[in-house]
Formats: structure tokens, C-alpha cells, sequence
């Protein structure tokens, strides 16, 4: 069966008994329909005291074609430690509309490894992401109704620099001339639409611990500058108390369950490359009150997903990882080898072998953070027992088990052996976590740490009209944020054809961008897209209802 068939298929409980095994009153919950509710913030605040539960961090090695699995590897995950008798649950992101009408499809897991309801968590789920396209464009039409009458903060129309936003990929819309039609429609500028999900009020929802926190952050946002190239916030337009109002209801996390009826949060959804890939800090502190064991996930591989986790979402919220899963697959250590596509059905251990200098590089930079490790091998059916062998030696050379996982066909059934050494590196108290580099550290060299210890880079290169902004927000008391870096996710280096554990590289800085209310600095080292098209044939091409009413073709 296919994975929308499969999760139709499934018996889903209604949520409140969902609620009710993590001891959340009727009362606390804002239900949407019957399977799936918000919880109040009023009631998790109420949990403060509560010890906290084990962190697990699931991330990968470099994306490819052949596939990875984060998602349903940490849904498989969750689902074996419940069957060993552990009480865990899982915090993933929610899908952006843009990817699932676009190229990617749907983001719900998959096989025996998903959320439910699918459907309804792929589509428009419990509207937070409108909430949040809201909030952004509020914002958008206050700066320019503030120009309108009268511009008292000054803004230079040049240098306006919030865009606008909606949740589809719709490139005709990435730049666009606003405000024509005469004098009563503004003044005229460039504008352009980004998607909801590199909205800086999508890295701030995730990153918020409040209702209180999520305002002042909001306020905090850089919107334009004035022609002496002064900062000019969003509560200069009074932005920050009409936006948290539109956001209110939506920054409390939406619970709902795997196919073997374990909770999940899932809530917020930012990019993980111009910003740090990560569900919501409410959800993942709230998870922590209510189980034992929580696993989350970060966007992309290691080097982009896991330290922005460390560095950006850790170090905000104060969170410690007990343990880290990294997802690897024989099929993509093989494309890391140097095989093509279509050979991938052909046992090569030799390419795995060579392939697994990647598994090798993000498990080196991963316990730097002084984390410990647990590989997970995602199984594939063509995979040998001489390729799987292959991975789990390249491991132990780091004194790292790998674990073969058969969650995608067999569920949490084929993840208890996974689940059982996950449970015993997070319990064993070794984790010793520290960040990359400390908060006072200079910008430039933040990115030079980056760059070398984890991309093993042999320096930076940036140009001088960089650097000068670079400086800028070093001396504009911006220094001790950290970076956030944008790059292609499926390299090391810049170069997403570089497959491995290239070397000899450098990093190309190509300009910087402030993040003020999410409270990291983007560094953008190449081309980096915040408004995709659609592909020549879409997802949204074979969307439809079919004649017995259900939604066909979303994944």
C-alpha cells in the first residue's frame, strides 16, 4: 500500500485519549475536530516544575536523491521506545503547503512510521501557518501605510527590507514593483513575496518561550532603514501587538499521534537553511514535562540541521541533548561513493565504504559537541547484509554502534533494537553538550569556526562590501548573536556536486542578513532560494478528490 493508503487505513483514537495517557485535562485542550487539538499554554506553564525528559536529536549525513529518512526514522524511533516500555513522544515541524503542491509531497513520514491525520497535518492542519502569513503581511501593509501618512520614523523606500510572504512556491512572485495605480496606492518601490516558512516571524514562533518573549521579539525585527542606513523596527510602526494577537491561539502546540497511537507534537515549520530547521521551543519544553523520552528532529544533514540545533535553538532555550541519532542509508552512502541513481539496486561495498567517509565526517563533528551518538541504518530491501556490515564497521572505528532500523515496513516492531541503544547512551549521563562557540566570539570568526571545524574548510572568503556589513553588526551590538549559515545542503562545501568529505574547499561569504527578532545572523554562502516554482510537473498536478471523497495523490 501506499503511504496515504496505509495512513487511511490506520485506526485512529480520538485525541482526547491521546491527551489523557500524558495526563492533559479536557480542559486544556482547544480541539480540532476529533483527532487532533492545541494545548493551552496556560496549562503547560503549569508543568514548569516537572523534571525534565531525555533529549534525543534525530539528524542525518548529507541529503541525496536516494533518500534518508529523518522523519520517519524519528516516528519509528518513538514508536519503539514505547513498545520497550518507555514513555516517549515525538516533536516534528509542520509541512509547508509550497513543497507538498511543489516537488517534495508530503511531510507526515512514512509506511508504518507516520502521523495521522496525514491528511490534514500536509494540508492546513490547524492554520498556523496562515496565522503566521498573517502576522508577516500585517506587517508588511503597516510599513507602508506608516510611508503613507507621513513616514515620522523615516524610512529611505530603497531600503525597505521586509518582503511579504504566502505558503506556496510561486516564483513569479519573488520580485515584484508595488504600490501603483496612482498617489492614493503609496509610493512606488521594489518589493517581493518570500514563503511563509523563510519568514522571520516563522524562526521568532519557534523560537518564542512565551506569549510575552513572542512580542518582544516581534518588536526587536529589522524593517527598513532610514537614508543614514539607521535600524528601523517593527514597533516602530507598531507592528508587535497586532501580530501577537493574530498569533496567539497559534503558539500553542498541536498535539496528535503515530500510527501506534504514541503522542506528537507538531508545530512551526522554519527553513532550515536561512533559519535553524527546528519545530517550536514551546513544543519540545512542553513534550519534556509530559514524557520521558522526547525526540525531535532538525532539517537536512548534520553539518546544517544538528548545529543549527546546538547552536541556534539549544543555546536560546537552554536545552541540553542527551543523545543523537544520525540517519544514514545504504542507498545514499552509495551516491556518496559515486554511484549513479539507477545503479543503486546493485550491491556495491565498496562504494558504501567509500561512501561512509560522510557518515564518518558528521559523526566526528556531532561528538564534538560533546554528544553521544547512535547511527541508525534505514533499511531499504535491495540492501545486503556485506553493505550493512560495511556501515556498521565504518562506526565502530568511532566507537559508535549502528543499528539497522525496519521501521518504514515493520513500525515500532522494527526499531526496538534501535530503540533499546538509544535509551541506554541518553540514560547514561555522558552527555557533556557545549556549544560550538561562545556568544562573544566576533561574528567573522563565529562563521571561520563554522566553516573549518565542520565543513573542514581551509578558510572563508569574503569580499569587502560583506565584511563592511559584517562589521557593521558587529559594531551595532550585534556581535554575540549567532550565525545562522545558508548553503546547499547537499555538500559540505558550496558545491552541492562535492559528495563525501570533500577537503580544500573554502567558504564563500556572499552577504550577511539580520535576523533580530529571531535573534541570529544569516550568512548567505551562495545561491539561496526563499521563493521556489513549482517544477515542471507538480505534485499539485495529481491532487485531487477522488469519487469516494478522499484526497488522492498527496503523497
Amino acid at each position: 500500500m501506499s503511504d496515504i493508503e496505509i495512513a487511511r487505513a490506520a485506526p485512529i483514537k480520538p485525541i482526547f485519549e491521546i491527551a489523557d495517557r500524558l495526563g492533559i485535562p479536557n480542559d486544556a485542550l482547544s480541539p480540532f475536530g476529533h483527532t487532533k487539538a492545541k494545548v493551552s499554554l496556560d496549562y503547560i506553564e503549569s508543568l514548569k516544575d516537572k523534571p525534565d525528559a531525555k533529549l534525543i536529536l534525530v539528524t542525518a549525513i548529507t541529503p541525496t536523491p536516494a533518500g534518508e529518512g529523518k522523519t520517519t526514522t524519528s516516528v519509528g524511533l518513538t514508536d519503539g521506545l514505547n513498545k520497550i516500555g518507555k514513555n516517549a513522544m515525538v516533536c516534528l515541524r509542520e509541512p509547508s503547503l509550497g513543497p507538498c503542491f511543489g516537488m517534495k509531497g508530503g511531510a507526515a513520514g512514512g509506511g508504518y512510521a507516520q502521523v495521522i491525520p496525514m491528511e490534514d497535518i500536509n494540508l492546513h492542519f490547524t492554520g498556523d501557518f496562515h496565522a503566521i502569513s498573517s502576522a508577516h503581511n500585517l506587517l508588511s501593509a503597516l510599513i507602508d501605510n506608516h510611508i503613507y501618512w507621513g513616514n515620522e520614523a523615516e524610512f529611505d523606500s530603497r531600503r525597505v527590507a521586509w518582503r511579504r510572504v504566502v505558503d506556496m512556491n510561486d516564483r513569479s512572485l519573488c520580485q515584484i514593483t508595488s504600490s501603483l495605480g496612482g498617489v492614493s496606492n503609496g509610493y512606488p518601490r521594489e518589493d517581493g513575496f518570500d514563503i511563509t516558512v523563510a519568514s522571520e516571524v516563522m524562526a521568532i514562533f519557534c523560537l518564542a518561550t512565551s506569549l510575552e518573549d513572542l512580542e518582544a521579539r516581534l518588536g526587536k525585527i529589522v524593517v527598513g532603514y532610514t537614508r543614514d542606513r539607521t535600524p528601523i523596527r517593527a514597533e516602530a510602526v507598531m507592528g508587535p501587538g497586532p501580530m501577537t494577537v493574530l498569533l496567539k491561539e497559534a503558539l500553542a502546540p498541536n498535539l496528535v499521534q503515530t500510527l501506534e497511537h504514541n503522542p506528537a507534537f507538531i508545530h512551526g515549520g522554519p527553513f532550515a537553511n536561512i533559519a535553524h530547521g527546528c519545530n517550536s521551543v514551546i513544543a519540545t519544553q512542553a513534550a519534556m514535562k509530559m514524557a520521558d523520552y522526547v525526540v525531535t528532529e532538525a532539517g537536512f544533514g548534520a553539518d546544517l540541521g544538528a548545529e543549527k540545533f546546538f547552536d541556534i535553538k539549544c543555546r536560546s532555550a537552554g536545552l541540553a541533548p542527551d543523545a543523537v541519532v544520525i540517519v544514514a542509508t545504504v542507498r545514499a552512502l552509495k551516491m556518496h561513493g559515486g554511484v549513479t541513481k539507477d545503479e543503486l539496486g546493485n550491491e556495491n561495498v565498496e562504494a558504501v565504504r567509500d561512501g561512509c567517509v560522510n557518515l564518518g565526517r558528521h559523526i566526528e563533528n556531532v561528538t564534538s559537541y560533546g554528544v553521544p551518538v547512535v547511527v541508525a541504518i534505514n533499511q531499504f530491501s535491495a540492501d545486503t547484509e556485506a553493505e550493512i556490515a560495511a556501515v556498521r564497521e565504518l562506526a565502530a572505528t568511532y566507537g559508535v554502534k549502528a543499528i539497522d532500523a525496519n521501521h518504514w515496513a515493520e513500525g515500532g516492531n522494527g526499531t526496538t533494537a534501535l530503540a533499546e541503544e538509544v535509551a541506554k547512551v541518553a540514560d547514561s549521563g555522558v552527555s557533556d553538550f557545549s556549544p560550538l562557540y561562545p556568544a562573544d566570539m566576533p561574528i567573522l570568526e563565529k562563521i571561520e569556526t563554522v566553516a573549518t571545524r565542520l565543513y573542514r574548510a581551509d578558510g572563508i572568503n569574503v569580499d569587502q562590501k560583506t565584511l563592511n556589513q559584517i562589521n557593521d553588526l558587529q559594531n551595532g551590538g550585534f556581535g554575540d548573536l549567532p550565525v545562522c549559515i545558508a548553503k546547499t545542503q547537499y555538500s559540505f562545501s558550496t558545491d552541492p556536486n562535492l559528495k563525501g568529505a570533500p577537503t580544500g574547499h573554502t567558504l564563500p561569504v556572499r552577504e550577511v542578513r539580520l535576523s533580530a527578532g529571531a535573534g541570529f545572523i544569516v550568512v548567505v554562502c551562495g545561491d539561496i532560494m526563499t521563493m521556489p516554482g513549482l517544477p515542471r510537473k507538480p505534485a499539485a498536478n495529481r491532487i485531487r478528490i477522488n469519487e469516494e471523497g478522499d484526497v488522492e495523490g498527496l503523497f
